[in-house]
């Protein structure tokens, strides 16, 4: 599966579907914009060559090429496998703001952006291994 171009149709399902395709852990994350403890969740210490994609559609989203340890307990990017891949908003809740990262193709919500990563791009896309899913690169 290819990322997503500005044009492709988002995916839409009613709540009940989004309930009985996902475990209420995945459902909590990605639908209600949740957070897994860290150092809970998947992949935070995944260190196999490999693709990320969206628990809730399986776009691809991040490639651990990108992936560092930012000793945060959660898996850390420091940059998308395409700028379209991802979408940005602004997250007011609980007395901060920050900038939410979703899925453009149906927007689960998969984490937040913050401007403390590594070099190239100065980004750390602190995203919830809950709302991933991963794909070992062939051979691996």
């Amino acid at each position: 599966m290819n990322a997503p171009s500005k044009t492709a149709p988002k995916i839409v399902k009613s709540e009940t579907e989004w309930r009985q395709q996902l475990t209420p852990a995945q459902y909590h994350v990605t639908r209600e914009h949740g957070t897994e403890r860290a150092f809970t969740g998947p992949y935070w210490n995944e260190k196999t060559a490999g693709q990320y994609n969206c628990v809730c559609c399986g776009t691809p989203l991040f490639s651990s090429a990108t992936k560092f340890d930012s000793g945060t307990g959660w898996p850390s990017f420091y940059a998308p496998l395409a700028g379209d891949a991802v979408s940005e908003h602004v997250d007011g809740a609980f007395f901060m703001r920050r900038t939410e990262v979703r899925c453009a193709s149906c927007d689960a919500h998969l984490g937040h952006v913050f401007p403390d990563g590594p070099k190239p791009t100065g980004q750390r896309y602190c995203m919830n291994g809950t709302a991933l899913t991963f794909e070992p690169k062939p051979g691996k």
